[in-house]
């Protein structure tokens, strides 16, 4: 599917890329001089006219990658208007967060330009939303629910669109929205441009994109499910009773002033953040029952350094465009190893380096080594004074936070332990090998993790 990739040159200019002055005048004042690899790649396919199939995580410039190329497209096909203004680009997106944040590039890059665009999420009244599209847009963003209300309250018509781009199909599927995708894919114009961009090429991605792409030109920036090159990942072993101990002795020995904290459910991010702030340590929670307006609210604070410690759960964080975030902490394993690479992708952005750490308990190991067999690489152990897991505890069932529990390995729940006559228990919680956990590892040094020695870094990094 595609062309062949074309070689990365690092020393391109935005100018090199055949955009027009008003465009390039918005990118200059955002800062940018250089495009990066998939917008070097994206760029002129899209200009071209070309349908897109995009491999790109977060934090390589993706979104830039393809508002640019949008603007200038429907400048360049740009009607004589009669009448209300028709909506000729359509940018899908999952999540509310990732939707406000293109909606963010879309005037940012087009502030010189005569075209008008919005943004449409739920969580929020509609009518204010119902009143800008009546006025009239050329570039609607949207997540997927959200558009259809409008679409059966009738202020949207979706029959002129000319450029339709689906963000992060990878997690559009993982949240079940196919359905409504194919929905609004049913209203769009037989003929039209189309960009797919995604962090993963799964089989259910290509089937989608069979039946919504014609002839696509492929690019990626980086192979599927690779960890950041910019990104130090280590672990650190540690009881599950003491993971927020170790996490507020990390983030004040170390003085964070920023640090996003993954959660696996919504009770435990809200938790977790009232500990930290009792601890001393400003912290916030994002996740889905947060409304729109607390969520807006948790992010801005988190941006500003009012608040030192974001604690996020998988779905809330998708799509957070946090510049220069230097510390991601995963509180607590993924259940999906993809997931793993989500998180760590939200620091060593933009050429930036990041840390990762991983406090992880005897209940975990089978997900770490999902993680380490997922990205082709076993994650440095690292045990700190005074936090060494008492070897005696045994592993016991993940809840996965909706009543059901998952073992901690990969296939099967960890089995009962045997009882005898008097009903002890005698027989020894089950890893996925059948064996007792364990952690092999080093300890630290006067109770400061190894991962800050930059020395190490070359042999740490992916």
């Amino acid at each position: 599917m595609g062309r062949p990739i074309p070689r990365v040159n690092y020393n391109m200019s935005f100018e090199s890329l055949g955009l027009n002055a008003e465009i390039l005048r918005a990118v200059s004042e955002k800062g940018y001089s250089n495009p990066t690899p998939i917008q070097q790649q994206a760029i002129p396919l899209v200009l071209e006219g070309r349908d897109l199939m995009g491999g790109a995580q977060t934090g390589t410039g993706k979104t830039a990658g393809f508002t640019l190329p949008l603007l200038q497209r429907l400048m360049s096909t740009a009607k004589p208007e009669k009448g209300r203004r028709a909506i000729r680009a359509l940018v899908l997106t999952p999540t509310r967060e990732l939707a406000a944040q293109v909606s963010d590039s879309m005037l940012t890059y087009g502030r010189y330009l005569p075209l008008r665009s919005t943004v449409v999420f739920g969580g929020v009244s509609i009518n204010p939303q119902k009143q800008k599209l009546i006025k009239g847009v050329d570039i609607l963003v949207a997540t997927p629910g959200r558009l259809l209300d409008h679409v059966s309250q009738n202020s949207v018509d979706l029959s002129k669109v000319d450029i339709f781009v689906l963000d992060e199909a990878d997690r559009m599927l993982d949240m079940g929205f196919i359905r409504d995708i194919r929905k609004v894919m049913a209203l769009l114009p037989k003929h039209k441009q189309t960009l797919l961009f995604s962090a993963t090429f799964s089989d259910d991605i290509k089937q989608l994109a069979n039946g919504l792409l014609k002839s696509p030109a492929l690019v990626e920036v980086a192979r599927r499910n690779t960890s950041s090159e910019l990104v130090t990942q280590v672990v650190h072993p540690v009881d599950k009773k003491r993971k927020r101990e170790m996490l507020s002795f990390l983030i004040g020995s170390n003085d964070w002033k920023q640090v996003l904290v993954f959660n696996r459910t919504k009770h435990g991010a809200n938790k977790l953040a009232e500990q930290l702030n009792k601890d001393g340590i400003t912290a916030t929670a994002i996740h889905g029952n947060k409304s729109q307006g607390a969520r807006t609210r948790a992010l801005a604070d988190f941006k500003s350094g009012k608040a030192r410690v974001l604690v996020a759960t998988d779905i809330a964080a998708r799509g957070l465009d946090i510049d220069q975030l230097p510390h991601v902490v995963n509180f607590e394993l993924p259940n999906v190893a993809e997931d793993y690479v989500h998180r760590i992708g939200r620091t060593g952005r933009a050429g930036n380096e990041g840390e990762a750490m991983s406090l992880v308990c005897v209940d975990e190991l089978g997900l770490l080594r999902d993680i380490e067999r997922l990205i082709k690489r076993e994650i440095p152990k690292v045990t700190l004074d005074g936090f060494e897991p008492d070897p005696s505890i045994k592993a016991e069932p993940i809840n996965k936070g909706r009543g059901g529990q998952q073992r901690s390995g990969r296939k099967s729940s960890a089995k009962p332990r045997k009882k005898n006559a008097s009903g002890k228990n005698t027989g020894k919680a089950n890893n996925r090998n059948g064996k007792n956990a364990s952690f092999k590892g080093r300890s630290g040094s006067q109770g400061r993790p190894q991962s800050q020695n930059r020395s190490r870094r070359s042999s740490q990094a992916m």
